[in-house]
């Protein structure tokens, strides 16, 4: 399921819009918008997708870390879980402190 960040209601992970308030959901899900933050955060080295140990075959292929422009879109397409995606970003830090 995806959460919408902007009036908090959740959508099926095959939803393009809130399935209440109609934003993209590519711009607005919680997803999306950690995606955006970490990309732009310049201590962000490169960003992890991490997965649920009893994730679906589709997911578990996107498992590991990548590039902060290679990072794959989430939820992954495809997902088979009962559940739905429920991978999420992981930032992977250059310094921790200032």
């Amino acid at each position: 399921m995806q959460t919408c960040t902007i009036c908090h209601s959740l959508s099926v992970d095959t939803a393009t819009h809130c399935s209440n308030c109609q934003v993209k959901l590519d711009e607005y899900s919680e997803q999306a918008v950690a995606l955006k933050k970490y990309r732009d955060n310049p201590r962000v080295q490169s960003i992890r997708v991490e997965v649920s140990a009893d994730c679906c075959p589709a997911c578990r292929k996107k498992e590991g870390t990548y590039s902060k422009t290679d990072v794959p879109v989430l939820p992954v397409k495809g997902c088979s879980h009962e559940n739905g995606c429920r991978c999420f970003y992981e930032p992977i830090l250059t310094e921790i402190f200032p």
